[in-house]
């Protein structure tokens, strides 16, 4: 009789939090992030951490990543259910062997991070033809240097005079910081800031956003691995409806947000996780089309003209359309994903 009024009470007070209590067995998953715990990775955390993926029925595990394009085999293989990656990276995948079981169920990054970071002092600008005649250097896992053959001809440049240097992801900052390149590729919100902390001074640095050249892609999606989605749909469902409220959280309280990155890396600044967030939800998340639709959803015709803009840029062979790229099936109501 005591162990039923405990159960009934720890479900009235689950209730009053305003979350569906969550079932006895609950479903064990695996999420692969695109990079380490970084103030952007607040909204999965936040999801975990107030509740919402509990409350679906949902026993989460989430992993860091070593690149947004080392996400996308992952889920295919199923080695995880669910991913963080780059979903213009999942179309060249797809196009390579449309039979493999992974797809994107959901927009995180409406406007792509795909950058080129310089330092005005090594002659980089904004104006992406200063680039021309400089050494970058380019992480091979890099979402944006997985774009750069799409860049090339967006932006008019001549990438004969350009060298590209194979750095790994740990020394690219500290490499453009003491001058052994010129300018780097990665996500705008996490450079700026790592050179900052590396003693570039701000009004030195210099950022060529990709989206804002020419390329009109989108960004990072979550994916999934299709034969897990066909097999347990509700739980998928699930999963996003924690997101979308994961999300709203960390854009409506980044500090909140960063406080549960740096429960995760205590190597972190929270200051700068806070402002990591706070640029990834300005510039990448919380966009003019996110703000009117909804968060986590696609335009159709502008994923189409993408598709199209690769499959000339990047020599893709045309196997794979829209509705192989993005399955939208499982979103919640576009009421249920509005950003605060």
């Amino acid at each position: 009789m005591l162990n039923r009024r405990l159960f009934t009470a720890s479900i009235a007070a689950v209730a009053l939090a305003g979350l569906a209590p969550p079932a006895f067995a609950q479903t064990a998953v695996k999420l692969t992030l695109d990079w380490r715990f970084e103030g952007p990775a607040a909204g999965f955390l936040l999801a975990q951490d107030n509740g919402y993926f509990a409350a679906e029925g949902l026993d989460v595990t989430i992993d860091t990543g070593n690149g947004s394009v080392e996400a996308i085999p992952r889920v295919a293989t199923g080695a995880y259910q669910f991913g963080f990656g780059d979903i213009n990276s999942l179309i060249k995948f797809l196009d390579e062997d449309p039979a493999q079981p992974v797809t994107s169920i959901m927009m995180v990054y409406d406007k792509p991070v795909f950058s080129i970071i310089g330092r005005k002092s090594l002659g980089i600008t904004d104006d992406p033809k200063s680039l021309e005649g400089k050494k970058l250097g380019a992480p091979p896992p890099d979402g944006a240097f997985a774009q750069w053959q799409a860049f090339i001809p967006a932006a008019g440049l001549d990438a004969s005079t350009i060298t590209i240097e194979n750095v790994g992801f740990p020394v690219r900052e500290p490499m453009l910081a003491s001058g052994d390149v010129d300018g780097v590729f990665g996500f705008a919100f996490s450079v700026i800031l790592n050179l900052i902390a590396n003693g570039v001074p701000e009004d030195d640095i210099s950022t060529i956003l990709f989206a804002d050249h020419g390329l009109n892609l989108y960004g990072n999606a979550i994916l999934v691995n299709e034969t897990f989605a066909a097999e347990n749909p509700e739980a998928v469902k699930g999963f996003l409806r924690a997101l979308s409220k994961g999300f709203a959280d960390a854009v409506a309280d980044p500090a909140a947000g960063a406080a549960a990155v740096l429960a995760r890396n205590e190597t972190l600044n929270l200051d700068t996780e806070i402002a990591r967030l706070t640029m990834a939800n300005e510039m990448n998340i919380k966009t003019p089309y996110v703000v009117e639709n909804g968060f986590g959803g696609i335009d159709e015709a502008r994923l189409t003209a993408s598709l199209e803009t690769l499959k000339l840029s990047m020599g893709l062979k045309g196997a794979v359309t829209a509705a192989d790229v993005f399955d939208a099936q499982y979103l919640p109501p576009a009421a249920e994903r509005m950003l605060p």
